[in-house]
């Protein structure tokens, strides 16, 4: 076992065996970790125009091969839905795209006893697999159901906007793949760059999922339903009937 995991169980101890005695602060956990890693002139972000999503799975199955995730295990994916709105009585068929919204408030971050989840300069939330040990602590506290602990490492796993990628100058192999073009990542902070620019010229039309949350999304959504911005009603499968 190594030592990463080794103090957190013995910290877990302490807390189980005394909790009404000894408070959270005084275990040496820190429940706000400072951002680290990546370039701190820079706020990565992602538009998703569901527009252009034809729903083909293109990002969902390149994510897999990319990342090598378990079958059956996804960082990202393409949700179908059947809406049907007082003013419509013919359902209307409406594709989601989900993935970690890699939040400017992440929820994720300060829960996790070892620090191992952490944010970087750049604003992309990522973990080090190194250290987690797999309390799931995060996947409970993600209010988006964007985390899931990888079956064959047994840690926390979820999409990092693919920031190998991004760090040798690629795009995200989700962005890559796209038939239809409907996702694109970029700087916040670049005004001349193409993401900056479409969020400025889309700024009426955005959508984030859960913006109640206080968790400030960076996934945005142009064209995306009313019914899915404070929650997604109904089952995620194909053809689920959701009510407005």
């Amino acid at each position: 076992m190594d030592s990463g995991k080794r103090q957190f169980l013995q910290r877990l101890g302490v807390l189980t065996a005394g909790a009404a005695l000894v408070p959270l602060a005084h275990s040496g956990w820190q429940l706000q970790p400072e951002r680290r890693e990546g370039d701190g002139k820079k706020r990565m972000a992602m538009l998703i125009d569901l527009r252009r999503c034809i729903g083909c799975q293109a990002c969902t199955v390149s994510c897999a091969v990319e990342n090598q995730l378990p079958q059956g295990q996804f960082r990202t994916s393409v949700l179908q839905y059947q809406v049907v709105t007082d003013s419509q009585r013919i359902p209307t068929n409406v594709l989601l795209p989900r993935l970690c919204n890699h939040c400017d408030n992440p929820p994720c971050v300060p829960v996790c006893p070892v620090q191992a989840t952490f944010q970087r300069e750049d604003g992309i939330v990522v973990i080090d697999n190194t250290r987690c040990v797999g309390c799931a602590y995060c996947v409970q506290a993600c209010p988006y159901e964007a985390r899931f602990i990888n079956h064959e490492t047994q840690t926390a796993d979820k999409c990092t906007f693919c920031v190998h990628r991004l760090d040798a100058g690629l795009l995200p192999a989700c962005v890559e793949s796209c038939v239809g073009g409907a996702r694109m990542i970029g700087d916040l902070n670049d005004e001349q760059g193409t993401l900056r620019r479409t969020l400025e010229q889309h700024r009426g039309e955005l959508k984030v999922l859960k913006p109640e949350q206080g968790t400030h999304p960076q996934v945005f959504y142009l064209g995306l339903d009313e019914a899915f911005v404070s929650h997604v009603r109904g089952q995620p499968a194909l053809w689920q009937e959701v009510h407005s």
